[in-house]
């Protein structure tokens, strides 16, 4: 597949921007290395990760991409906000894509500190399972394995 040819978008949550701005990076320099051209990436800035999943199905709606990449963190505090926000938003996320037949790819971070949200946003991150790449490269990868799936199993029709 030419991955040259490829619509990608990428959805940030600007909340923890810090975080949100590395895994951008990495999510753009992981498209670079697998062929995507910068023509073919937009990135749509959104408050936070709630705000993500209905991003993702106007973006879908409205501009007709292969994939979205979807980018933020959130951070467990003393409330359960967390647990609302970063449920509905993975669960909205999977909604959309299931929805809409566009894959998309989480790289919504939720972690119980700011340190492990800066350690999986990090270019030289090693995960636990001997991986490598922060996790905005990681979900660039998916983001683009799912297109290539999908456009492998053709039309049904």
């Amino acid at each position: 597949m030419n991955s040259e040819a490829l619509r990608i978008a990428i959805v940030v949550g600007r909340f923890n921007e810090e975080i949100s701005i590395r895994l951008l990076d990495g999510a753009r320099s992981r498209l670079e290395d697998l062929g995507v051209a910068a023509t073919g990436i937009d990135v749509y800035w959104v408050p936070g990760a709630f705000e993500i999943p209905f991003a993702c199905q106007e973006v879908i709606e409205k501009t007709g991409v292969d994939a979205v990449i979807t980018l933020g963190a959130v951070v467990q505090g003393g409330t359960p906000h967390f647990d609302y926000v970063a449920g509905e938003c993975i669960r909205g996320v999977q909604e959309v894509s299931l929805s809409t037949g566009t894959p998309i790819s989480l790289g919504v971070l939720t972690t119980d500190t700011y340190e492990q949200a800066l350690e999986r946003s990090d270019s030289n991150y090693v995960d636990h399972d001997g991986s490598t790449g922060d996790k905005g490269s990681s979900a660039a990868e998916a983001a683009v394995t799912m297109v290539q799936l999908v456009r492998s199993l053709g039309s049904k029709h």
